[in-house]
């Protein structure tokens, strides 16, 4: 089943989940190496990119083979919002812009923006209006969560306000803000968006693991297609999993499908995998940030190979291509991955935590007007 974002057509329905740190060109050319979907970049703060950050810039840039080209853009003044996605679209020539209101990370949601702009509709719309609107052509799509928490939902009527004023689609990460990353995922919330939503795509996201674990996601739900986050930090592999279940099932099917277990890999290929992820991210950004960078990924690869504790504080501390290499080749490339292990979490787990709002927020839910300095946050990307 082919998913149509605008003119954009994404085969399979995959889409690779925005992701700070993570989701650089690099990474992005690796997971798509390894199959067809969506693959969208970092967080982008609008503040940045209007007022030129050089950082920014760079990180909006178009790399080689990235087509389509998707940024996802984070704002709470529809101004900004405006300008940010023009520069996005008539100087970058960007092919899918995101919006994200499902940050849930206090430092975001105290000034208004990800996961809390969807509980002040009035300002919310406004967001979202002067994306489509700046954006013209290139569809803008709305990524979000449940809401604040269980006693304060926003999707359903944030994701109608997207559908009526021209988003593409839209996303649910199955969580509400509170939960951040504990706790399953509600999918029965993502069938419920779909029952809500008729005109756009709706797309999943949220404790997809494994390839069949998107199956499993489209049957239960309906949704048009499914976003991948932590499942694929350590396991990019997982979008050639995918790409292999093309017959992912769609809201047509009738008859439960199931997607034959896949094999986990072991250690030698997985090593494989690092070196060249670690030669991308080189190319990129020069072999010693690359390195720092790196060194977050080595757990999540290693995630359940019994390699022992002082091989894992070494990987953790890398400096050098050539230091990363030689350890690598220490390791025995025939170690399986246990089969408990399979699916063992990656990346954030933490929740759940109250959410941090601008003061009086839910009372004055239908100001426009947005909070002092919200844009101003994350400043350079």
């Amino acid at each position: 089943m082919v998913l149509k974002i605008g003119p954009i057509e994404v085969d399979p329905p995959v889409v690779l989940a925005p992701m700070a740190g993570v989701t650089n060109a690099a990474f992005r050319q690796l997971c798509r190496s390894f199959g067809g979907g969506l693959y969208v970049s970092e967080m982008i703060t609008a503040r940045a990119l209007v007022e030129r950050n050089d950082k920014t810039l760079r990180m909006v840039a178009r790399a080689p083979g990235e087509d389509p080209h998707s940024v996802q853009l984070y704002g709470v003044d529809p101004a900004v919002m405006d300008a940010a996605v023009r520069i996005l679209v008539d100087e970058v020539g960007v092919d899918h812009v995101d919006l994200n209101f499902g940050c849930p990370a206090p430092k975001v949601t105290r000034k208004g923006g990800g996961a809390a702009l969807p509980a002040h509709p009035v300002l919310y719309r406004r967001v979202v209006r002067s994306a489509i609107r700046a954006a013209n052509t290139v569809p803008v799509t709305v990524k979000m969560r449940m809401g604040l928490d269980e006693s304060t939902p926003t999707a359903i009527e944030a994701a109608l306000i997207a559908e009526s004023e021209g988003a593409a689609a839209v996303s649910l990460h199955a969580r509400t803000a509170e939960q951040r990353y504990a706790g399953p995922a509600d999918w029965d919330a993502i069938g419920d968006l779909k029952a809500a939503v008729t005109s756009i795509p709706v797309l999943g996201n949220g404790d997809i693991w494994e390839a069949a674990d998107a199956v499993a996601m489209q049957q239960r739900t309906g949704c048009d297609g499914v976003v991948i986050g932590r499942g694929c930090l350590g396991r990019p592999w997982i979008f050639a999993e995918l790409q292999s279940a093309c017959s992912i099932a769609g809201p047509q099917t009738t008859k439960p499908h199931t997607v034959g277990t896949t094999e986990s890999p072991r250690l030698g290929v997985v090593t494989t995998v690092m070196a060249r992820h670690a030669s991308l991210l080189a190319a990129d950004l020069g072999e010693h940030p690359a390195m720092r960078d790196f060194r977050k990924h080595t757990g999540w690869y290693l995630t359940g190979y019994p390699v022992g504790a002082d091989m894992r504080r070494r990987l953790a501390s890398v400096s050098t291509l050539a230091e990363l290499r030689d350890l690598l080749n220490r390791l025995d490339p025939e170690i399986p991955l246990p089969d408990a292990a399979r699916r063992m979490a990656r990346g954030h787990t933490d929740g759940p935590r109250p959410v941090a709002l601008p003061d009086r927020w839910l009372e004055t839910r239908d100001d426009p007007t947005p909070p002092a300095g919200a844009d101003a946050l994350v400043s350079g990307g």
